[in-house]
């Protein structure tokens, strides 16, 4: 399973504070979004700018855990962000806003890079479709959208957004 979340509005955001103040805006982000990966067993691959990439693996035949495990930090992040977001309007300060995109598919993780610089994550058409998964959530504006493909291994409750088509490659 794939984790693509992806923080709303920070080249405003980063220019109406100072470096500090956005870098502990940031680092708050990251704190709700990977600690609830982490804290339901994903793991956090990279940061990518103000983006998290993670992955909740599968071991044979556990995707259906893997799914409600991903769902479940989702929902955890989420209620993180609310909380936060409610002490940042009684502060002025700019309130949080996020996307996160969830797929599933095969892709290939190890090391990456050149020998003095390497870097653990994951490639292949599927890290690429969970991150045009999470820009549809501004299209469609709401916070967590999934795929077919991901939802055939949840097995709770889901509202359907309907038929979308993400943005393919050419």
């Amino acid at each position: 399973m794939i984790w693509f979340c992806d923080l709303r509005n920070s080249p405003p955001i980063a220019d109406s504070m100072s470096r500090e103040d956005f870098l502990r805006y940031l680092n708050q982000f990251f704190d709700c979004m990977a600690g609830a990966v982490s804290d339901h067993g994903g793991e956090v691959l990279r940061f990518i700018g103000d983006a998290v990439l993670a992955i909740f693996p599968i071991e044979e035949g556990e995707g259906e855990q893997a799914a409600a495990a991903a769902i479940d930090a989702a929902r955890q992040a989420s209620e993180w962000i609310e909380v936060l977001n409610g002490s940042a309007r009684v502060g002025g300060r700019w309130l949080i806003d996020f996307g996160i995109g969830l797929h599933v598919g095969d892709v290939t993780y190890r090391n990456i890079g050149i020998p003095e610089r390497l870097e653990f994550t994951v490639i292949g058409a599927a890290a690429n479709e969970a991150a045009r998964i999470e820009a549809l959530t501004k299209d469609i504006g709401v916070p967590v959208v999934m795929s077919a493909e991901f939802a055939a291994h949840y097995n709770g409750e889901l509202k359907p957004l309907g038929p979308r088509a993400s943005r393919r490659r050419a």
